[in-house]
């Protein structure tokens, strides 16, 4: 079967059948693959999952018998996980990726669970990043999982809710893993330097270096490890007293940057968008300049941002800053014509302007009202004076007869009905006392006097 990509903890052993998952963790492997955790005592951060009795820990000491989708974010666990339910007793191991594999492969490993099931051996099934499996390759697990040919462990970082069909969904455990604290994190990456398996003591690493580490980690172990890995490869000369040591200044030699974990294609896009709008919305520019940074560093497509920020600058700015939308669309206009890397600065300036611009949803609500009316009815005629009059015929109906051209009132209003007869008096905008909207408040509400001012 193919190997298993994975984003968890620590990638499966080349080996998925070896009964010890640690064996095939040779000396020359990558750190994060020796420091697997071996058992449930080295698991770090999901004790939510493992305390007695719970049906994480039943699959893990090889009694229980549901199969289970593992929720969470890159380096929380899942694999490593999965990797210990798959040593328990004597249940055979096979592992997918939806990466690589298909309805063909899917079946193959049924069909051979099916067999070995005659001669009472229990077939473990981890299928890495389940979320990419079609519909179609989803349910061709369905009766397998159902029937128990396979016990089933599925590991996603996206919403099972979203990514996996409903079927599957009824049919499994859905446990969801919570990210890594830098608490863990410290704990597996102080773990990794005194460890035989890993470091052995023979590199120290700085405090401020381990706090380093576990800055750049964002939640990932997998990421801390390779980073310490990665440093302690590149450490200079000994000091005074003979140690090799891992300094700050090494990490940051070492490493460009910290990579962002940001999924374009799943819900941690999403979770992203959303707090950079309500950031914006909330005028904390500071939140704003952030998540617009993650987005960027995580290569998200700048047309998006600004459409987003474009739609912003109508639904929550309005009039109280007129210029809001005509700097979004400037920003727009410069991320199409410009690109990027310069068009950062473009996103950046257009998001500062409107997190720090005057809020009103004035327009939103205004707009809502009037469609509102309208889906319940209140349409009613046009009335007569407002109608074309543009063609033949259209005198003898009445059409424009009585309109009165605002342009020849000195003030430019005049006073006739303008919406059907239902909706006379109705204040769709209602603007609010922030920004320029402050100085509509009183015109509009000359402009109505004047307009709906009754005349004998």
């Amino acid at each position: 079967m193919p190997d298993a990509v994975s984003d968890g903890l620590f990638d499966l052993p080349a080996k998925p059948e070896t009964t010890d998952h640690n064996v095939g963790a040779s000396p020359g492997s990558p750190l994060a693959v020796r420091m697997r955790p071996a058992s449930l005592d080295e698991v770090v951060g999901q004790d939510h999952l493992l305390v007695p009795g719970s049906p994480l820990r039943r699959l893990v000491e090889g009694s229980g018998l549901a199969s289970a989708i593992l929720y969470g974010p890159p380096g929380s666990g899942k694999t490593t996980l999965a990797a210990l339910i798959s040593q328990a007793t004597s249940r055979r191991f096979e592992a997918m990726s939806a990466l690589s594999a298909g309805v063909k492969e899917v079946r193959a490993v049924i069909e051979h669970a099916r067999r070995a099931l005659l001669s009472g051996e229990q077939t473990v099934l981890f299928i890495d990043e389940v979320h990419r499996f079609s519909k179609t390759q989803q349910d061709a697990l369905l009766s397998a999982v159902e029937n128990r040919v396979v016990l089933l462990v599925a590991a996603t970082t996206e919403n099972p809710s979203f990514s996996v069909v409903a079927p599957l969904l009824s049919r499994s455990l859905i446990l969801q893993l919570r990210p890594l604290t830098t608490d863990d994190i410290r704990e597996v990456v102080l773990r990794a330097i005194d460890d035989p398996r890993g470091l052995a003591g023979q590199v120290e690493v700085a405090p401020a270096a381990v706090d380093l580490l576990v800055r750049l980690a964002a939640g990932d172990a997998r990421r801390a490890l390779t980073a310490l890995e990665v440093a302690s490869e590149a450490v200079g000369a000994s000091d005074q007293e003979g140690r090799q040591v891992v300094s700050v200044e090494t990490i940051e030699q070492s490493l460009d940057k910290a990579a962002v974990r940001y999924d374009r294609d799943g819900d941690q896009h999403y979770d992203v968008v959303s707090a950079f709008i309500k950031s914006v919305r909330g005028s904390d520019v500071d939140a704003a300049l952030h998540y617009l940074a993650r987005m960027l560093v995580a290569g998200e497509d700048p047309r998006f941002i600004a459409r987003r920020l474009m739609i912003l600058a109508s639904e929550d700015i309005g009039l109280a800053d007129p210029t809001a939308l005509q700097v979004a669309v400037a920003a727009a206009q410069t991320v199409a014509l410009i690109g990027m890397p310069e068009a950062q600065l473009t996103l950046a300036h257009a998001t500062v302007h409107l997190a720090t611009a005057p809020k009103s949803n004035a327009v939103t609500t205004a707009l809502g009202a009037a469609m509102s009316d309208i889906r319940s009815g209140k349409a009613g005629l046009v009335p007569a004076h407002l109608r074309d009059g543009h063609y033949s015929g259209a005198a003898a109906l009445g059409n424009a007869q009585g309109y009165k051209y605002s342009h020849n009132d000195p003030d430019g209003v005049v006073a006739q009905q303008y919406p059907p007869d239902q909706l006379i008096g109705v204040d769709y905008y209602q603007p609010t006392a922030r920004g320029a909207e402050r100085d509509i408040v009183g015109r509009l509400d000359r402009l109505r006097a004047i307009i709906r001012k009754k005349r004998g």
